[in-house]
Formats: structure tokens, C-alpha cells, sequence
């Protein structure tokens, strides 16, 4: 396994001379007092910033045990994970509930047996550890809206307070959006609006708030950047994306909507762990009382799934907690899981592909009156699949199964045509209205 993650040369150099203490370790064999300590191999998606702070603060309270991070991020996990052998994966943390879904459902995963005391394991009604306990939250962000306030007060627009708000035509031209079809933290996005407001009248949203809309995609700009620019005043985005803008001099506030949802990251030890003790003396650290304070630090700034640690914390700084109490997370992320990888291509071809014909039609249709008006928005509003359909197992899977394996690709990509077909028709037909109105 290749160290994608090594930040010196000392560094590199003390993981090759700890590899055969590991092994050692591994076997059952007391180690000489004078030992270096044994390797904990994490594979992690977090940037240097945020793992240099609970690797130092780690091995301070576990001086016996060295985090080695193996970077990757969830997109390229996989292969690493799978791997088997001497040089194996202890720990997998990362925000990525879906690679945490996939290596339990491949038995990669080895049970947690650590104190769990104090954690609710849920926020509102999403569930962010596995009900079988084999993987746990080890902190989670909030979905919502990053506003520039200074561009709102120059165009005379009002924050956003929901999801249905982004549909408001007054916001043309000044949103930027993360396709889900191609941002990994945005099919929950577009799922949060399908569940709060059911599946018609979410699309009929994001169909209208497309159209308001630049979308931004994985490589290009950060929606954070579209607004710290002064190009664009409002952006769906994660609440620490936002944060650490802010912290960075970008003239931006942070909104939580009425409904709401979270990302959770999450951590577990893999079933062919060789430093298991180490494994678990890290996971502990992570959910302990010093490692949940830790994810409240300035440069990282996510939010606890330790509720007792909100105490401590500034009154502006958004508990989890206390807004589910009053119902803002009603979303149930398990309930809808297997639908993500779906959703997410559908809003790539339905929506973000056809962006630019929505931009044209959706205003045209809001201005005519009568019956054509109103069928011209029952078109731009409808969704090629319904939720029973897009609810089948066998269609998930197909979705969720096209990275690895080939047939169920191809499955998919006919899938994505015929969605394809569908709703050029459908737009065709408006444009036809349009023209004869």
C-alpha cells in the first residue's frame, strides 16, 4: 500500500522503521522499553490541517501508539480498503457514508467495542451510526445557505429560509448550486427538499432553482468562491465549507433552513486490522471529550455528536442538538439511502444538463396566464421517475453498482438515455406552447 498522505522526509522515514515493530506488535511480542511506538494506519480524506491537530493531540494522550495517515479521498478509498495483507488498513475515517455502507455490507468492517456512553447516535431523525454498530459519527456538518449580505442589500434580495425559497424567480441569476451528479455532499441536498416536501413538488423546486442557477461541479470553483466574489449572493453549501471561508476574510454568513439535514463523517476499524488496540484507542480519542472539543477548533470548526461538549461552546455557535429539539432535523437519511446514487444522476440529466433550456423557459412560463402558463410549469416541473419506481431495489442497485461493476454501468448509462429522451419531449413541448402563446 502506497502512502498517499507523508508530510517530511523524517516522517517517511519513521513509517519504514516502524513497519516491522507493527508486525511485531501484530504477533503478540513484547516490545523493548526503548521501542519506537506502534503504527495505527488511518485512511482519511482530511486535509493536513485537520488531521495534524488530532494526530498530535492523539499521541499525546496514547504516547505507546503513531497515527501513519494514508490519504484518499472517498471517491479512490475503496481499492485501498480492500486490500489485504501486512501493510493493511486499521482505521477508515472520513466523511463518506457511503463507503462506510459498502465495506459493512462486504464484511470488511470489524464490530466497534468501544464506550459509546453519552452519544445519541442520532440528530432529529437521521440515524448517523450504524444501528449495527460497526461504524459511528465521529462529528457531522449542516447543510444550508452561505449568503453574501452585502450583494443581498445591493440587489434588494431577502436570505433565504428554506429550500423551496431557491424555486423564488426574484433569485434568477444569483444562486450557485452544487450539482448532486457531480459533488459528492449534494445528492443529501437534493434528497433533504424530496422528504420535506415530497417527491412532485421537491423536483418542481429544483427544476425552478436550477434554472436560477450557476451549478458549480467537482474541479471547478467552490460555491464559496462564486460568492466572495461578489459573482453570485447565495450558495447551498455545508455549514464548515462556509466556516472556513469566513475565516479566511470571505464577506459570508451561514444559514441553517427550516429543514435541515447533516453529514456525518464517520469512523470504524476494518476487519483485517492488524493494530487493533491502537485502532480502537483512536476511535475512542475521537469521541471522547477532548476529541469532540477538538472538532470545535477555529480551522475546523464541524459539529459535535457529543451533546454535553455544546455547553461549553459560544451561544452563536449552531447546536445540533437543541435546533432538532425543535424540529429542524426531521430528515431520515437511512430511510432514503439507497436512493442517492439515483437521485444524484437523475438531477445531473434531468436538471444540471438541461440548465441552460431551464433558464430560458422557466421565466416564459411564469409569465403566461391561462391553461398554457399552467401546463407549461406541469412539464418544466415533471420528474421522469416516480418514487415508487426510483424506491425498487433492483434500481438502486444498478445505480449504486456502476462504479465496480460493468454490466450495471451499462444498465445505467441506457437508464440515463431513455431519462434523457423523456425530458427533451417534455421541454420540446413547452417550447412548442411558448411559441404558439
Amino acid at each position: 500500500m502506497n502512502d498517499s498522505f507523508v508530510r517530511s522526509p523524517s516522517r517517511r522515514a519513521f513509517i519504514k522503521a516502524a513497519g516491522g515493530l507493527g508486525v511485531a506488535a501484530a504477533a503478540g511480542w513484547a516490545a523493548p522499553a526503548f521501542a519506537r511506538p506502534v503504527d495505527v494506519v488511518v485512511v482519511t480524506s482530511y486535509p493536513d490541517e485537520v488531521v495534524s491537530r488530532f494526530e498530535a493531540e492523539f499521541e499525546k494522550a496514547n504516547p505507546g501508539y503513531r497515527l501513519r495517515i494514508v490519504w484518499h479521498m472517498p471517491h479512490d478509498a475503496l481499492p485501498t480498503l480492500r486490500q489485504p495483507g501486512p501493510d493493511g488498513v486499521d482505521v477508515y475515517w472520513t466523511p463518506s457514508p457511503y463507503n462506510f455502507a459498502v465495506l459493512k455490507r462486504e464484511g470488511l468492517l470489524r464490530k466497534l467495542d468501544v464506550d459509546r456512553s453519552g452519544l445519541p447516535g442520532r440528530v432529529g431523525n437521521t440515524l448517523i451510526d450504524d444501528p449495527d454498530g460497526y461504524y459511528v459519527a465521529t462529528e457531522t456538518a449542516g447543510y444550508g445557505f452561505a449568503v453574501n449580505p452585502g450583494y443581498l442589500e445591493a440587489h434588494g434580495l431577502p436570505a433565504p429560509a428554506d429550500w423551496a425559497d431557491l424555486a423564488d424567480p426574484r433569485y434568477a441569476g444569483h444562486i450557485a448550486l452544487p450539482n448532486p451528479g457531480k459533488v459528492g455532499f449534494a445528492p443529501v441536498m437534493a434528497d433533504i427538499a424530496l422528504q420535506a416536501y415530497g417527491w412532485e413538488k421537491a423536483w418542481a423546486v429544483w427544476s425552478a432553482a436550477v434554472a436560477n442557477s450557476t451549478l458549480v461541479e467537482r474541479g471547478g470553483t467552490f460555491v464559496t468562491d462564486e460568492l466572495a466574489s461578489g459573482r453570485r449572493g447565495i450558495g447551498a453549501s455545508i455549514d464548515f465549507f462556509v466556516a472556513s471561508a469566513i475565516a479566511k476574510g470571505a464577506p459570508l454568513r451561514f444559514i441553517y433552513p427550516k429543514n435541515g439535514g447533516v453529514n456525518p463523517a464517520q469512523v470504524a476499524i476494518m476487519a483485517g486490522a492488524k493494530n487493533v488496540d491502537g485502532a480502537r484507542a483512536f476511535v475512542s480519542f475521537l469521541l471522547s471529550d477532548a476529541g469532540q472539543r477538538l472538532v470545535t477548533h477555529p480551522d475546523i470548526r464541524k459539529l459535535p455528536i457529543r451533546p454535553s461538549v455544546y455547553a461549553s461552546l459560544d451561544a452563536g455557535y449552531h447546536n445540533l442538538f437543541a435546533a432538532a429539539a425543535a424540529g429542524s432535523y426531521g430528515y431520515d437519511g437511512i430511510r432514503t439511502e439507497g436512493r442517492l446514487p439515483l437521485i444524484a444522476a437523475l438531477f445531473d440529466i434531468a436538471l444540471a444538463r438541461r440548465r441552460d433550456v431551464l433558464a430560458v423557459l422557466w421565466p416564459k412560463a411564469r409569465a403566461a396566464t391561462g391553461a398554457r402558463g399552467e401546463e407549461a410549469q406541469r412539464l418544466l416541473a415533471a420528474v421522469p421517475i416516480n418514487e415508487n419506481e426510483a424506491g425498487w431495489a433492483e434500481t438502486q442497485r444498478i445505480f449504486s453498482a456502476r462504479r465496480d461493476d460493468p454490466n450495471a454501468e451499462r444498465v445505467a448509462a441506457e437508464v440515463e438515455r431513455r431519462w434523457a429522451a423523456e425530458t427533451d419531449a417534455r421541454l420540446a413541448k413547452v417550447a412548442l406552447l411558448q411559441e404558439a402563446a
